[in-house]
């Protein structure tokens, strides 16, 4: 299960940027993109990220996940294409080889959702 690996990066990610942050935010949402050809299950990785910050600054934050298709592009074609997940990855149209990922492959935080605590001196 590679999703428990990923959510552990992605704490530490987080943490880091939580660390470097003069007051300590408090932390709502987590906002990541998942491109579909990462094979990485958006259900598994909500399951992964609940149960590895539990009792952490990140417990009680919301994982959300926009996932991106897989889009590829023929050149020979020279048009975009939208692959069969495991079962046909070549051009639709002239059969060539996929080579040329246009989406799918991501795997980023896209934004972290958070609010500060500003205090004033009187």
């Amino acid at each position: 299960m590679h999703e428990t690996d990923m959510t552990k990066a992605l704490i530490l990610t987080v943490k880091d940027w939580y660390e470097s942050q003069p007051e300590k935010p408090t932390i709502t949402k987590i906002y990541l993109i998942v491109g579909k050809f990462t094979c990485v299950e958006p259900v598994s990785l909500q399951f992964a990220f609940e149960v590895q910050t539990r009792n952490t600054f990140l417990a009680g934050v919301e994982l959300v996940i926009r996932e991106t298709p897989l889009i590829a592009f023929c050149h020979q074609c020279q048009q975009e294409y939208q692959p069969q997940m495991g079962l046909q990855y070549a051009c639709p149209d002239c059969h060539s080889p996929m080579d040329d990922i246009r989406s799918g492959r991501e795997l980023k935080i896209d934004r972290i959702e958070y609010s500060s605590l500003i205090t004033k001196n009187n």
